[in-house]
């Protein structure tokens, strides 16, 4: 394997160089956080999105990782998590390829598998969150489900729907195969409140949002969102994984991220009023997704991704998003797309920016996209494993990612996927 590129050295006339003694250098992010690595200088380097921001130098919690596969940025990512518990930070994950089951054995947790057919319901419209957060994400859903926008008649269709289904559920809880059935057999109140003509014009303007989802009730993506949500569920735990690895060929893997993280956000919406009921600080959060390119390139997931961004300071939300490269946002959509805009808006929108190695041809997106000086650019090609160039607003740091011996087991995808594949063998 290749490795990084020769990193050259540093040459500065003596009238420069003199300004180095007597070898002082910034002291971090000067502010008290988890511990990642050593910066360039040697030093202790701390990172903690909540205390940056409280002490204003930070504008907000949201942070981007960026590195091919085998530089550390899988590591880095459940280091950070291990070592954010410490402080009482509790971690959701969306894990489309099923590595964080050490990480959360580590915890004493296991992860919450979801497989067709399989033992565990989410219930993606649990009232938990609230009436305008319910009908929020029934749309995020029907939107990824249809990988488009919603007409104006789908969307009066869904609200006018989910109405109906919890006014006959008189407070229970409404799940999709009853919104769909609703859809599909429309009440004359329904038809009614969007002043549709007849049953029969609502349920054609409609036929194709109800279609969608009901693949998600009946079809080959049954069993895990068609109902409420399993009981038992410990949802308190430091580190809450919903793995998604029984379904990562499916091409309907971004829909299913969709129902999850709008199960999740429902979860956290509650434990967010819950708080300020009881007049009280709501825990910090951690949310991690994998394998973002995934998510962007679903209408409904990415304005859902989108909200959560926005509203990541008032939830108390720190928003984690992992790809290999900034070109896998292009999946989101084509060139001026609602699609690619959301996805811009993304990267745009996190102020904390941890780039792990990129080949030469990413180099151009990263000044184009990240804003990179010409020597931050120059540096990426040349970074070494574990070793990352951090943005953090407008300040840049070079650092080391440490782990320890007990963090390098429950964090080395490589080599479970090499132990794999000698089994295979």
């Amino acid at each position: 394997m290749r490795g990084p590129a020769q990193r050259p050295g540093h040459s500065a006339t003596t009238a420069h160089a003199q300004a180095l003694y007597p070898f002082l250098a910034e002291g971090g992010l000067g502010a008290p956080g988890a511990y990642i690595g050593r910066d360039a200088y040697g030093g202790a380097w701390l990172y903690d999105p909540w205390v940056l921001y409280e002490r204003k130098l930070l504008p907000g919690p949201n942070m981007l990782v960026l590195g091919q596969i085998g530089n550390g940025k899988s590591a880095f990512v459940k280091t950070y998590l291990h070592r954010q518990a410490v402080f009482g930070r509790q971690a959701w994950v969306l894990d489309p390829k099923g590595e964080y089951g050490p990480l959360a054995r580590a915890f004493g947790v296991e992860p919450i598998a979801l497989a067709p057919g399989g033992e565990v319901r989410l219930n993606p419209l649990s009232p938990r969150g609230g009436r305008e957060a319910q009908l929020s994400l029934l749309r995020s859903v029907a939107g990824a489900a249809l990988r488009r926008e919603l007409t104006p008649e789908e969307d009066a269709g869904l609200w006018a729907a989910l109405d109906r289904v919890s006014a006959e559920r008189e407070g229970g809880e409404p799940t999709l195969p009853m919104v769909v059935e609703a859809l599909l057999a429309p009440r004359a109140e329904m038809v009614a409140e969007v002043s549709a003509q007849s049953p029969e014009s609502f349920a054609e303007a409609n036929r194709s949002s109800a279609l969608a989802l009901q693949r998600l009730c009946e079809g080959d993506l049954r069993g895990m969102f068609d109902g409420p949500t399993t009981p038992g569920l410990d949802l308190d735990a430091p580190l809450v994984v919903l793995d998604l690895s029984a379904v990562l060929d499916s091409a309907a893997l971004g829909v299913l991220m969709t129902c999850a993280a709008a199960w999740q956000q429902a979860i956290l919406l509650e434990r967010k009023r819950a708080a300020e009921s009881a007049g009280r600080p709501g825990a910090k959060v951690i949310s991690v997704v994998e394998e973002g390119w995934r998510v962007t390139s679903h209408i409904g997931v990415a304005e859902w991704l989108q909200q959560n961004f926005k509203l990541c300071r008032a939830l108390g939300v720190q928003n984690v998003i992992v790809v290999h490269r900034l070109s896998d946002f292009g999946a989101s959509g084509a060139a001026g797309s609602r699609e690619a805009r959301i996805a811009e808006g993304l990267i745009a929108d996190a102020d904390t920016k941890v780039i792990y190695a990129q080949s030469p041809d990413q180099l151009a997106s990263l000044r184009a996209q990240l804003g990179t000086s010409a020597t931050e650019t120059e540096l990426v090609p040349t970074l070494r494993t574990g070793e990352a160039l951090w943005l953090v607003g407008r300040r840049s740091f070079l650092v080391q990612h440490r782990r320890s011996a007990r963090e390098r087991e429950i964090t080395d995808t490589d080599a479970r996927m090499l132990d794999h594949a000698g089994a295979r063998r």
